[in-house]
């Protein structure tokens, strides 16, 4: 079954009824025949198996059975990619776990197994029932008192515990559905349910008295995306008041904290839209300890929307190939995530820097030969940038190229050196980098466009690690690099991606701040690589040294009807700076 092995934390550990239905000496044991569980959650379908004799060639769990044909391996179809994950064997389990349900999932699943004798083919009956629910808080009474139901279209299995929320805040918990005592009917108020274990997957926020109640929901419960991303986390939000502030922040925060003045987030933060949404977080340059839950805050002048409402979870993750035994002298290929990967990418495949293939299932379509000489690594279609590293099939000494940095932002003016380790098989004979951009794959050092600004430090011998060094950076070097070698048997393929450089100039924005005064912000085209410290400049003097924090950053207040000029550079490239304004 072509399945994913990453795991996920929200499982649902069933005890039931076992049904038993063989012939034969065939069986299939399913722990239980129905389950109802949350959209969003996973779920376990524990199952195990006998068969008479012979050996297990095939195992797989299907949903469709076709009259004439035989049932399609779930693992097959794209619905469910990346989603999946086989825990039996070949002997006697058969259990599944299905991730990140959605409604559409809801269907009787049956396991099936072949083997290798006669008439070795055996399917169990009846199979388990999957119903996958959202959840709805549904208000019903008289004009006064209104009372309020967490409602589901089947019922939940292993009597959850439900919790309320009320204009943001947590409520009560429960083991009955319906909210323990009315509520008033007013036009301000906002409620929400979810299932104590799935927070993240409560219900929508609904007014009690008509639309216009306060309430913030969120356009997704959970995103996983990949580092070196961007990503876009948003909401809408109503407030039955005039809204006087908002932001968003970490759950994991002690206080509440606007992400724009975290310095953990600095540049790569920003908000976007408008009241009643959606309202938008963007995160550049994503990194694996932006892992966390985001939520939403507003104010208004007779309310503070609450802190303890489920907002989305936010997963980074980066790719890995990993490596299984096949058949005899044969390796499966499977690009892993320690999540699920959003909106059901596309994967790429490369051998030896050579693309090879694409497809919606991370496990790569073919078994591979068990060698010494070749590597492959995989990437997500879109951000082919943010590839796996290289691996080899068998042992360490396969032709692979590694770049030390996907991405790298510097100022215009400045000196670049973008890197890599190469491992070549064979001896190499000759190596050299090159634009992506080029038709032809050309060596810089013979480019006229980069004439007496490029050169390869320490080459001896086409020694490892290979630098490609830039000085005097225009705008126009704005590229993707790439570097390749040749040995006497073999030549690294020129479609794997390399590092992308993005030339900048800094620029001084000036926008309005609190009354009489104007916020200075030293921009940039992309993120600079590094993390810089910023240097302030006031009529050409430079404000103060580097060490104080209120001109080391890349914002800076002054009095609004200041007649002064200002400009900002980065420290150790203080020639570098930008127009005064």
């Amino acid at each position: 079954m072509a399945l994913r092995t990453a795991g996920s934390v929200l499982v649902v550990f069933l005890w039931s009824v076992t049904v038993v239905l063989g012939q034969y000496g065939w069986s299939v044991t399913y722990t239980t025949q129905s389950i109802c569980t949350l959209k969003g959650s996973s779920v376990d379908l524990f199952c195990s198996y006998k068969y008479p004799r012979g050996k297990v060639t095939t195992t797989f769990w299907f949903t469709e059975w076709g009259t004439g044909v035989e049932p399609k391996d779930l693992g097959q179809n794209p619905e469910y990619a990346g989603r999946l994950e086989y825990h039996g064997d070949k002997k006697k389990d058969c259990t599944l776990k299905i991730t990140d349900l959605r409604e559409r999932d809801s269907a009787t699943y049956k396991f099936r197994l072949l083997t290798d004798q006669e008439g070795g083919k055996y399917y169990g009956r009846p199979g388990v029932t999957l119903s996958v629910t959202g959840l709805q808080v549904k208000v019903t009474g008289g004009h006064q008192d209104k009372t309020l139901t967490c409602s589901t279209t089947c019922t939940l299995t292993d009597n959850p515990t439900y919790i309320w929320y009320k204009n943001g805040q947590h409520l009560d918990e429960s083991t009955s559905p319906q909210y323990k005592n009315t509520v008033s009917s007013n036009y301000i108020d906002g409620y929400s349910c979810a299932v104590k274990g799935h927070e993240d997957l409560h219900s929508p926020a609904v007014c009690v008295q008509g639309q216009s109640c306060s309430r913030v929901n969120y356009t997704k419960r959970r995103i996983c995306v990949l580092k070196g991303s961007t990503v876009d986390i948003s909401c809408t939000y109503v407030g039955y008041y005039y809204t006087t502030s908002s932001f968003w922040f970490r759950s994991d925060k002690s206080t509440p904290e606007d992400l724009t003045t975290d310095p953990g987030y600095a540049g790569r933060v920003e908000y976007t839209g408008t009241y009643r949404g959606p309202f938008t977080l963007r995160i550049t340059d994503l990194r694996e300890e932006d892992s966390a839950e985001y939520r939403f805050t507003f104010k208004t002048d007779n309310f503070d929307w609450g802190h303890s409402f489920p907002g989305t979870t936010l997963s980074v993750t980066g790719l890995q190939v990993k490596v299984t035994p096949a058949a005899e002298g044969q390796k499966t290929l499977t690009c892993i995530t320690t999540c699920t990967l959003t909106d059901n990418p596309t994967y790429i495949w490369y051998k030896n820097g050579q693309q090879l293939d694409e497809s919606t299932s991370p496990q790569y379509k073919d078994s591979v030969s068990s060698n010494y000489e070749d590597s492959y690594s995989c990437a997500v279609k879109s951000h082919e940038d943010l590839l796996s590293p290289a691996v080899c099939v068998q042992g360490q000494r396969c032709n692979r190229v590694t770049y030390t940095k996907r991405r790298i932002c510097v100022l215009k003016g400045s000196t670049v050196d973008i890197s890599c380790t190469y491992v070549g098989y064979y001896s190499t004979t000759s190596s050299f980098w090159f634009r992506s951009d080029k038709s032809t794959p050309e060596d810089l050092t013979t480019d006229p466009g980069y004439a007496g600004r490029v050169e390869y430090p320490d080459k001896e011998l086409y020694k490892d690690p290979c630098i490609l060094r830039i000085t005097d950076l225009r705008e126009e070097d704005s590229a993707e690099y790439r570097f390749t070698f040749k040995t006497d048997k073999f030549e690294w393929g020129h479609s794997l991606p390399g590092t992308t450089l993005s030339v900048t100039g800094l620029q001084v924005k000036v926008t309005p701040a609190a009354e009489g005064q104007k916020t200075l912000t030293c921009i940039t085209t992309c993120t600079l690589t590094d993390n810089p410290t910023y240097i302030w400049y006031k009529n050409g003097q430079r404000l103060d040294e580097p060490t104080s924090q209120q001109y080391s950053s890349n914002i800076l207040v002054v009095l609004g009807h200041s007649v002064d000029s200002y400009s900002c550079t980065v420290e150790h490239h203080e020639d570098l700076h930008s127009p005064a304004v």
